[in-house]
């Protein structure tokens, strides 16, 4: 019996990991990271100097925001496109996963987002979505055969998940 099994994780999201929709998140969620750096250390950093103080001081900060929650979410699709490429067990990711925050960096309010450069402001809206995304994905693919039920077909309530994170 797999470790899988044997701690209850359901097989379907070892099977995700393989899925074209699992390439394209990460393929998105990889582009994201880089563009965000390219913006940040070119456009962002002109854009930057330019602000006002107290705004500039919100620059730093979402900036900072930004980066931790990108770091944190390029931390999972690592973690899981190891469990793709058979480096580690879905087991051992869930291990791991306990490291990667992704409630990490909640942007501030939205009054002062509004006052930063769009670019920025865009960056922060795909780093939310693709953060929500994820933990949607990381709720279902990490559930416990408990946690689904026993009436029934015990995957249901898991494809339902599944299907609602990609929903966006």
């Amino acid at each position: 019996m797999s470790d899988q099994a044997r701690d209850g994780l359901i097989l379907l999201s070892e099977h995700f990991t393989n899925s074209a929709a699992f390439q394209d998140l990460f393929r998105d969620g990889m582009m994201l990271v880089e563009e965000t750096a390219a913006y940040l250390d070119g456009d962002g950093r002109a854009e930057a100097k330019a602000l006002e103080r107290a705004v500039g001081l919100t620059y730093a900060t979402e900036s900072m925001r930004l980066t931790t929650r990108l770091m944190q979410l390029a931390s999972w699709l690592l973690l899981h496109r190891a469990v793709r490429e058979g480096e580690m067990t879905l087991n051992q990711a869930n291990r791991e996963k306990t490291k990667v925050k992704l409630t990490a960096a909640e942007p501030g309010s939205a009054d002062l987002i509004g006052k930063l450069p769009p670019q920025l402001q865009a960056l922060i809206a795909r780093s939310l979505e693709l953060q929500a995304k994820v933990r949607r994905l990381d709720a279902t693919m990490h559930a416990k055969k408990a946690e689904t039920g026993t009436a029934g077909n015990p995957l249901m309530p898991q494809l339902d998940r599944l299907r609602a994170a990609f929903e966006n």
